[in-house]
């Protein structure tokens, strides 16, 4: 099924949720996370800084360790920098109404694992319908908008398989439209390839260029593999700092990681 033919019957006509005006959809300005305290705490980011343009695929590459699922659950609402802001639509996201950044969890920002987090006992149709169920959307509803998201991935005939039974590919495209079903503005995924073999991860990720372009989204991609950053719009490389142990962001052109894997690969036919 085509995205064009699905973007009609899953999405209609509307704009993603909250999708402002301004060019610059989320930012974060100025990220510190430090863990733990005194002569045991560590800052895992300092400094960090960056600006997702509506409509932009961006990649975050580094090495383990490096900070990226950190950044990732912050900007994310998932965790809360321990200085500096991330705004949505020019707006802060941080408030003490935990019923705000539920909404914004739920519906502007979508959050793909690198393990897919699924219910193992629950089918596929229940698991994407899901986070609809949690915002109050009805049952039948919910379930006819789950499965128009599982044909839009692929899984049209495993709609009624139970997670468990569907393979590690299947089980992210179920992943991805778990996702989108809830129609966010920005996309955040930590390694979505990670743990899949070649094949399947550019499978998945050919799958998320579609979407991405098929229902306006902006997204940012956690990933190791230079050859889909590569693929990106732009590329945000996590650097040691000089003088800590901790990571800043720094931008680099897509023909720099290309040319990057170009000199890996020679020196490895060497």
């Amino acid at each position: 099924m085509s995205s064009e033919a699905n973007s009609g019957s899953v999405a209609g006509t509307a704009t993603p949720y909250g999708l402002p005006e301004s060019p610059v959809i989320l930012e974060a300005r100025g990220l510190r996370k430090i863990y733990g305290s005194g002569s045991r705490s560590l800052t895992v980011l300092a400094d960090a800084n960056l600006s997702l343009r509506r409509g932009e695929m961006v990649a975050i590459v580094a090495p383990s360790g490096a900070g990226k699922s950190t950044l990732l659950h912050l900007l994310a609402a998932l965790d809360r920098p321990t200085s500096g802001a991330v705004y949505f639509a020019s707006k802060p996201i941080e408030s003490n109404q935990d019923s705000t950044v539920a909404e914004f969890r739920n519906r502007a920002v979508a959050f793909l694992w690198q393990r897919h987090q699924l219910l193992a006992d629950f089918t596929a149709t229940e698991n994407v319908a899901m986070p609809l169920l949690l915002r109050g959307e009805g049952f039948s509803p919910s379930m006819t908008t789950a499965r128009k998201w599982l044909a839009e991935v692929g899984l049209q005939d495993r709609t009624e398989h139970r997670a468990g039974e569907l393979s590690g590919g299947e089980q992210q495209r179920v992943a991805i439209a778990r996702a989108l079903v809830t129609r966010p503005a920005v996309l955040l995924a930590d390694e979505p390839t990670g743990d899949l073999d070649e094949q399947n991860a550019w499978a998945v990720f050919e799958l998320l260029q579609r979407l991405h372009r098929a229902y306006q989204l902006t997204s940012l991609i956690a990933t190791h593999n230079l050859a889909l950053a590569a693929r990106c719009d732009r590329v945000l490389t996590l650097e040691h700092g000089e003088r800590d142990a901790s990571f800043s962001l720094r931008d680099t052109k897509p023909a720099s990681m290309a040319a990057r894997i170009l000199r890996r690969s020679t020196c490895c036919s060497a």
